[in-house]
């Protein structure tokens, strides 16, 4: 439609002027008016307003579109005085055409004009045919997304195709769009927890899928999502949230438990850190009933057991011949029935005083058995009470219960552990007697709301939630958490204290397995770990062992051990003197978040100031180190390993030319020790291993971070402590993918070349052709470097033209050159490319060099004051 014409008694070209210039000038006040004015003059507003909807589509394509979002808002604040602007007014033919005119809007318009095109025409009206006809309309665009949210509003969820609707969005990583597209039906979520499960078995192959929904294009990303290890996360946490039965998800619930099978063993016989009988009785429950566990059991037991432990499981669960590992079935043959059996793992009795061993490694309940209750009458409920509820007093507190390997219900606290100076209570809440006994849940929750008594817990929101899911009396009747101190947050203030060099008294770590959690706190501030070997008991069943009831009374008195030696010099390791002012991760990070706008703006001026003074390298900011003495060293010439909290950073000092090593999310923290180790590194680490990892490497090999901050300023802290004398000529000297330094330099004549080759510039030349010429003066001046700067010149070593194969494209290390992450139509704009001889990689020349380049400014060492900007895209 024309902007032209004199629409319903406005003109819509000059309406559309003046509106935008008042928009421009942030003249609100005036443009409502200006608005209400034009929409009273209109002889039919709901139709005069599709017609400037339309109009401004067409003539602007989609541009100030926050101004017509607002200029729909004031029509429907303007229309609740207005009867004309009524769709019921209309005769049943001119509001039908009105309706299908507005759904077409939606079709070419910003998806926020839904809503109020949705209202004001009373769209979910519309007969059902016509819905779902603009439904398939949207599909066929490709506009996944817009389809399945306009389904939504108008509840067409019933009368579509769940599957056709939701897995182009699930491929497209937006599954948040799918749950609310099965929010309100439980049998649609049933169907979409049984489609994500079916993708989660191990051949699951994900081209298949693809080419159902050819029109879906995924990136790298968005493919490596669709695997069963991430599917099932997803499926747990939906079938949690939509409460579905586990047993319509076998192939998840299967995943799960071979991975805690895998766990169990691992944590039995790699590590040693749970007795065999946790590990039998986790076992047996697991693999119950499921055969495929029960042979993946003897194949893992013959992998870290013994050839005999797995023939005693395979003939105890008669498993076939054929589906046992190479020998196992021999073994059985060759043991006696008597042998075979499998006997439940005994000892002597269990002494209360620990083994020798176990007093010179680990932290000591200071407590003879007799000081440790174990209540399960309600008599003693109340004697516990008594002891514990007595203004003044300090009680350390722990739960525990059984670990659900496998399984998605909720954990049912199955111990209270309540510790004061010369006693530990064991609250047994397995006794029905008490567990679910009014004076038991009235007890707790007096206990946690009495401000005159100090509660210290480790982690105590964790234990709260399971003991909310187990009491819904303290749900239905919320309390009110006081006198708690969560020995967590104080922990994490140490932490920090410690990154922050404040001065506070470093705690020597010994080697051995890294700690974590209360036991690294507890060796950190008493000297010695806990032992936790019965952390993964079975704490559901009775009696409990010596080992277990020890365990749980050293959980819970360490707290008092722990508080009494920070309470008494505070500072010594960096704490205020009030312990229970130091706010909580959360809350840390919330008063970050609200600092003053005017410093964030003052910041951005700071930037900007930067970004307008690159270009003259003159400011003596970008001569520091001053500061410091003794040799500098460049970039190729550090080598560090980098943690895996800290890839940010690794990659970061990768484009500045150090050589880095990064650990794999997968990687225990000891593999940085031992790389740092045989290849002579330094280790980049964050938090807690770094209390582990500096004693196991020479003096000055270990880095400590906080992860808290921005990888520039990391890279920036990591530069100027190891006195690295960064150049122009260190930038991108290194491949940011796999830390090579070797390019091999390619003409724009070359590349285009080997992408034609490959068929990967079909359709780019003619289109441009059909453009406009292009010669190689424009496709110079098309490139984003200077013509007077200099060619980029890095600090790398250039590999020969011959060592590219021209058959294969690939190098001599088996890389093939990744052509197809070249952009097609920018090839003639770039004169020269940059290939890593190692994986492949294509670089070009772009605007990144600038953007790193202003970041490292304050130890950026220049040697030219002329050096203008050379630039590397990756």
């Amino acid at each position: 439609m024309s902007l032209e014409r004199q629409s319903k008694g406005v003109d819509l070209s000059g309406l559309q002027e003046h509106l935008c210039g008042l928009w421009s000038r942030k003249e609100q006040k005036e443009l409502r008016q200006v608005l209400a004015s034009s929409f009273s003059q209109m002889q039919e507003p709901l139709a005069g307003l599709l017609d400037f909807l339309e109009g401004c589509l067409t003539v602007q394509k989609g541009k100030s579109t926050i101004l017509n979002q607002f200029i729909l808002t004031e029509f429907m604040r303007w229309r609740t005085n207005n009867a004309q602007a009524s769709l019921n007014v209309l005769r049943e033919e001119e509001r039908l055409r009105l309706q299908k005119k507005a759904l077409g809007l939606l079709t070419d318009s910003h998806p926020g004009y839904m809503d109020p095109l949705l209202e004001i025409y009373q769209l979910s009206s519309l007969k059902t045919p016509l819905l779902l006809e603009h439904v398939d309309f949207l599909q066929d665009c490709c506009c996944f997304k817009e389809a399945l949210i306009f389904s939504v509003k108008v509840e067409l969820q019933k009368d579509l195709d769940m599957e056709k609707m939701c897995v182009p969005l699930i491929l497209l990583d937006k599954l948040s769009l799918v749950e609310l597209y099965v929010r309100d039906h439980p049998d649609l979520q049933k169907r979409l927890l049984k489609l994500l499960d079916s993708w989660c078995v191990p051949n699951f192959d994900i081209q298949a899928l693809l080419s159902r929904y050819p029109n879906v294009v995924l990136s790298k990303h968005q493919t490596d999502q669709i695997q069963p290890k991430l599917l099932s996360k997803h499926v747990f946490r939906l079938m949690e949230k939509f409460c579905i039965d586990p047993g319509l998800c076998s192939n998840s619930v299967y995943k799960r438990k071979l991975d805690s099978l895998r766990f169990l063993m691992y944590k039995t016989f790699g590590e040693k850190g749970m007795s065999e009988e946790n590990w039998r009785d986790h076992v047996q429950a697991m693999i119950e009933g499921n055969a495929e566990l029960q042979i993946q059991l003897v194949q893992l037991l013959v992998k870290h057991c013994s050839l005999k432990t797995a023939a005693q499981w395979a003939a105890h669960y008669n498993l076939p011949r054929n589906r046992l590992p190479l020998g196992v079935w021999d073994k059985i043959q060759s043991l006696s029935p008597k042998q075979l059996e499998m006997h439940a793992v005994s000892g002597p009795p269990e002494s209360w005083t620990p083994l020798q061993s176990d007093r010179q490694k680990y932290y000591q309940l200071p407590l003879s058995r007799e000081n440790v209750h174990f209540v399960e009458t309600l008599d003693e409920v109340k004697q516990c009470r008594e002891a514990v509820l007595k203004s003044g007093c300090v009680v350390g507190m722990d739960m525990e219960w059984r670990a659900g390997f496998g399984t998605v219900s909720s954990q049912h606290v199955a111990l209270i552990q309540l510790a004061v100076q010369d006693r530990v209570f064991l609250l047994d809440l397995c006794a029905h007697a008490i567990s679910h006994n009014s004076s038991t849940v009235n007890f707790i929750r007096a206990l946690l709301s009495d401000k005159n008594i100090l509660k210290l817990g480790y982690g105590m929101s964790g234990d709260l939630r399971s003991l909310v899911s187990m009491w819904p009396e303290l749900r239905e009747a919320p309390m009110k958490m006081e006198g708690v101190l969560d020995l967590l947050h104080v922990h994490q203030e140490i932490q920090r204290c410690w990154l922050g060099n404040k001065g506070c008294r470093s705690v020597e770590v010994s080697k051995g397995p890294t700690e974590k959690g209360l036991s690294l706190l507890v060796q950190q501030i008493l000297g010695k770990p806990l032992n936790k070997t019965e952390q993964l008991s079975n704490w559901e069943r009775r009696p409990l062992r010596t080992s277990q009831l020890r365990y749980a009374a050293t959980d819970a008195y360490c707290l008092l051990d722990v508080y009494l030696v920070l309470s008494r010099d505070p500072k010594a390791f960096g704490l205020p003197e009030d312990l229970r002012c130091i706010p909580s991760a959360q809350q840390a990070k919330s008063r970050e978040e609200k600092k003053p706008k005017e410093k964030k703006k003052q910041y951005k001026r700071r930037e900007a100031r930067q970004k307008a003074n690159e270009a003259h390298f003159v400011d003596d900011r970008l001569k520091v180190n001053s500061e410091y003495e003794g040799p500098t060293i460049t970039p190729p010439e550090l080598r560090v390993v980098c943690d895996n909290m800290l890839q940010g950073l690794g990659r970061l000092l990768r484009c500045l030319g150090v050589d880095v090593k990064m650990l794999e999310n997968s990687d225990d923290h000891k593999v940085a020790a031992e790389l740092a180790r045989a290849e002579g590194r330094v280790i980049l680490t964050a938090g807690q291993p770094y209390q582990t990892l500096r004693s196991q490497v020479g003096e000055g090999r270990c880095l400590v971070l906080d992860c808290s901050e921005k990888a520039r300023d990391q890279a920036v802290q990591v530069l100027k402590h190891l006195r690295v004398h960064l150049t122009h000529a260190d930038i991108f000297s290194r491949c940011q993918a796999c830390n090579c330094n070797e390019y091999l330099k390619l003409s724009r004549e070359d590349m285009t070349r080997m992408i034609t080759d490959r068929g990967l510039l079909q359709g780019i030349a003619s289109k441009r052709d059909d453009c406009e010429p292009q010669d190689e003066t424009r496709a110079e001046n098309n490139s984003w470097r200077s013509p007077e700067g200099p060619k980029f010149n890095p600090n790398c070593c250039w590999a020969p033209r011959t060592a590219l194969d021209p058959q294969t494209f690939r190098f001599p290390s088996g890389a093939e050159v990744q052509l197809e992450t070249v952009p097609p139509d920018l090839v003639h704009r770039i004169p020269e490319f940059f290939i890593c001889t190692r994986c492949g990689k294509v670089f070009w020349e772009g605007t990144h060099y600038d953007r790193v380049l202003s970041q490292f400014q304050e130890v950026l060492h220049v040697s030219d004051t002329r050096m203008r900007s050379n630039k590397l895209q990756v």
